[in-house]
C-alpha cells in the first residue's frame, strides 16, 4: 500500500463529510471566531489520539499475541462493516446538551474524527508493517488535513451542495470502502493459506 492509498483509505474511514452536519449542529450555539477556536482544538486532539494509536498499537498487539494475518483479515471485517455503515446509515440523533456550552473531547475529537473505526486502522496499519511507520504518519496527516479542510468549509460545503448530495457522496465513499475492505480480506486469507500450506 503507497502513502496516498493510505491516505485515501483514513480519509474514507475518518468521514468527515458525514460528519459535517453533527459537526453544525453541535457548534451552532458558538459565535463563529469560537466555532473555528474550538474546531482547530479538537482536531488537533483527534490528530494525537491517532498518531498515538499509530506508534502504539504494535505494542498492545504484541501483547496479545495476534498474528499479521489475523490482524489483516480482522481489519478487512472492520473496515466492512464501516463501509456498510457509510451505505446504509443508521438515523443519528442530536448529541444533547453540551456541559459548559461548548465540546471538549468528546463528541468531536472522540468518537466523530477519532472514532473506533479510525483508532483500530490505524492500529492496523501500524502492526502490518511496522517498520514504515514514518510513511503510515504522512498517510494520517495527509488524511486529517483533507479532514480538516472539509470540516472547516462544512458552512459552505452544507450550504453549497446540500444534504442529498453530501449523502450520496458519503454512500460513494463507502462503496469505495467496501471494495478495499474485501480486497485486505482476501490478502489476509490467501496469506493465512499460503502460510498453512508451507507448515509440515
Amino acid at each position: 500500500m503507497t502513502i496516498l492509498s493510505a491516505a485515501l483509505l483514513l480519509f474514507l474511514i475518518l468521514d468527515p463529510l458525514g460528519n459535517i452536519p453533527i459537526f453544525l449542529s453541535v457548534l451552532k450555539p458558538l459565535p463563529p471566531p469560537r466555532q473555528r477556536m474550538v474546531l482547530a482544538r479538537e482536531l488537533f486532539i483527534a490528530l494525537v489520539v491517532l498518531m498515538a494509536f499509530l506508534w502504539g498499537g504494535q505494542y498492545f498487539l504484541d501483547a496479545m499475541h495476534l498474528r499479521q494475518e489475523s490482524v489483516q483479515i480482522a481489519g478487512g471485517i472492520v473496515l466492512f462493516l464501516i463501509g456498510l455503515r457509510m451505505i446504509f446509515p443508521k438515523p443519528e440523533g442530536l448529541m444533547g446538551e453540551i456541559p459548559g456550552g461548548e465540546p471538549f473531547i468528546v463528541p468531536l475529537a472522540i468518537p466523530l474524527v477519532a472514532g473506533p473505526s479510525g483508532m483500530a486502522a490505524v492500529m492496523l496499519m501500524g502492526s502490518n508493517e511496522p517498520q514504515r511507520l514514518g510513511d503510515w504518519s504522512l498517510a494520517l496527516l495527509l488524511a486529517w488535513l483533507g479532514t480538516a479542510v472539509i470540516l472547516f468549509s462544512a458552512t459552505v460545503l452544507y450550504r453549497w451542495l446540500g444534504r442529498r448530495v453530501l449523502t450520496a457522496v458519503e454512500r460513494l465513499m463507502g462503496m469505495l470502502l467496501v471494495a478495499i475492505s474485501v480486497q485486505m480480506l482476501l490478502d489476509g486469507i490467501n496469506a493465512y493459506l499460503k502460510l498453512s500450506a508451507s507448515l509440515p
